[in-house]
Order: structure tokens, then sequence, then C-alpha cells
């Protein structure tokens, strides 16, 4: 497994992410840089990949964008941290980068005191990829696009963002999925939550960073 470079940053515009996030897989696919890790957040949004059907977008103020990774609608916002990982395949297959970045996630969850599961998704089902609770709430969306050997796109881990906006649409595709954070994780425990830096330390170790 090669090191992946972290790189902080604030809270950047979703069109302007998809279209830095363009010019990120040009420089690792001409072998400029290397595999990289980007930990941001996004004012509030709704992204949705291109099986989603109309009916399960949300019918508010809420901006909607459609890109180009796997995955169905979720919500972007305060509060929630994103990761986007720019790296090759040369070392492993689609479904071994996806499997990678679960367990990665989870290794980092439970060094923050927080257990947490993968699931496996049956025959015929809407995808369960993304990390869950024991009890089935999905705490972390998982959403990648990989062309040309280069994967973009990423996770978004609730930490502790306004959660109705999960409520206004059908979310990952998933008609009765509960979404939960870290800060609701965290108050039925009487914890408190872990800080910003605390997590994306945590993340960024687990994954090679």
């Amino acid at each position: 497994m090669r090191l992946v470079q972290r790189i902080d940053l604030g809270t950047v515009p979703y069109r302007q992410a998809l279209s830095d996030m363009t010019e990120w897989v040009l420089q690792r696919r001409a072998g400029t840089v290397g595999d990289r890790l980007f930990l941001l957040e996004h004012p509030p949004v709704v992204t949705y990949g291109r099986r989603t059907e109309p009916a399960d977008l949300p019918v508010s103020d809420l901006e909607l964008v459609e890109v180009d990774r796997g995955g169905f609608a979720t919500y972007h916002g305060p509060g929630q941290l994103i990761g986007y990982l720019i790296v090759g395949l040369a070392d492993r297959g689609p479904v071994d980068i996806v499997r990678w970045l679960e367990n990665g996630l989870i290794e980092a969850l439970a060094t923050l005191g927080f257990s947490a599961i993968r699931r496996e998704t049956p025959a015929g089902s809407t995808s369960l990829v993304g990390v869950w609770t024991s009890d089935h709430r999905k705490l972390a969306s998982i959403g990648m696009r990989i062309r040309g050997g280069i994967t973009s796109h990423g996770f978004a881990l609730n930490i502790d963002p306004d959660m109705r906006p999960f409520q206004q649409f059908t979310v990952c595709g998933i008609h009765d999925v509960t979404m939960v954070s870290l800060a609701e994780l965290a108050s039925e425990r009487g914890i408190p939550v872990p800080g910003d830096a605390g997590i994306r330390g945590a993340i960024a170790n687990a994954l090679g960073c």
C-alpha cells in the first residue's frame, strides 16, 4: 500500500470542488503527484448519481447537483467531513479500494471510541456500501468514480451536521435508511464529540496518510 498525502481544506462550494477534482485527477494521471486525500466541508447541497429517480430527490430550496460518481442521492453540509480520494489503482482493484476505505473509516472510528461496521449487499438489493452502526444506522456514505485507473470522490462522515435535510429525500437509494451522526452517538453514551482535528487525524492515520 502506497502512502497517501493528506491535504486539509476548509469549506469549499461543491461545484468548485468538482472543478478542482478534475484537475487533481489529471495531475495524478500525469504522474506529477502521488495519491492524495483531500479533507474538507461543503455548504448545504444534495448531490445525486445518474441512476437516481426524480421522486427520490427533495422538493425544497436545497441546491441539487448531478454528479458522475457511483451511488444515489445524499446530503452534504456543515458539520460533515468530506474526504476525496485521488489515488491510482495499480496496487488495488475497484472492489479493494472501496473495502479499504470502509475498513479505514471503521478503524479510525474505533480509535475515537466508536464502534462501526460495514455491511454486505444482498443480491439484487440497493448497495449497502458505507459505514454503519451495529443497529444499521448509516454514519458515513461512500460514492466513488474510477476512470483510467484513478479514483475520485470518496466519503462523507456525519460528525455534527443538521440531520433534518436527510429526512427530505431518499438517501442513497434506500427508502428506510436512518442516518446518524457522531454527535448523536456521543449523546446517547453521554460522552463528548471528538474534535475536528482528532477526527481528521484518525482518518488520515488509518488510510496511510
